[in-house]
């Protein structure tokens, strides 16, 4: 599985690269551009193709799915803290029928003791990031948890054995995909190494 998560700025051809993932098969494309409003994530969406639109999680502005047939809503680490003490109240507005919810974690331990079923979580950073500077990797072994756990931090074609053997269902890429030479063919070879 792998999650391709936005740059937080937007980069040149965006949406032209964005169009060749999904061609090549991306499921799950999490929209995080914390800089925009909600005028500006509909104007976003609006330049994609409709037919990708399920393939696409929101971190921000989660009622975009009462418009939009989008693939669910994603709490970042804080929003989780804010409003998963009491879920029912924050989805009570928000038409989520065969939706994803997943969450950010930081702290393997977090993650163990979350009682909310999430569909998946990210968890970071696994390896030094390749978007942040100063953000070192922690290696976190993951095998003793069971849960759909998705690495991020540092991802490269290179390294995704390193995931598989740290127990990992996927990997989550940000700076190893928009930071690449060719983001497209980049994406290939990670999906080839999950459809191994």
């Amino acid at each position: 599985m792998i999650v391709v998560i936005a740059p937080e700025n937007d980069v040149a051809n965006e949406i032209e690269i964005l169009t060749g993932l999904f061609e090549e098969g991306l499921y799950y494309y999490h929209l995080r551009k914390p800089h925009k409003n909600y005028e500006q994530h509909c104007a976003y969406l609006n330049q994609i193709d409709v037919q990708y639109h399920n393939r696409i999680v929101v971190h921000y502005h989660h009622k975009l799915v009462n418009t939009y047939n989008l693939k669910g809503i994603h709490f970042q680490e804080q929003k989780r803290k804010d409003h998963i003490d009491n879920p029912g109240h924050y989805f009570k507005s928000l038409s989520m029928y065969g939706k994803t919810i997943s969450s950010s974690f930081h702290e393997p331990e977090d993650l163990t003791s979350c009682d909310f079923e999430f569909d998946y979580h990210l968890l970071s950073p696994v390896f030094s990031s390749i978007s942040k500077q100063g953000y070192e990797g922690r290696g976190f072994d993951v095998n003793h948890i069971d849960k759909t756990i998705i690495g991020m931090g540092g991802v490269t074609p290179d390294n995704l054995d390193k995931f598989d053997a740290l127990g990992y269902k996927g990997v989550g890429v940000l700076g190893g995909i928009w930071k690449a030479e060719h983001p497209v063919a980049t994406f290939k070879k990670m999906k080839h190494h999950f459809s191994k």
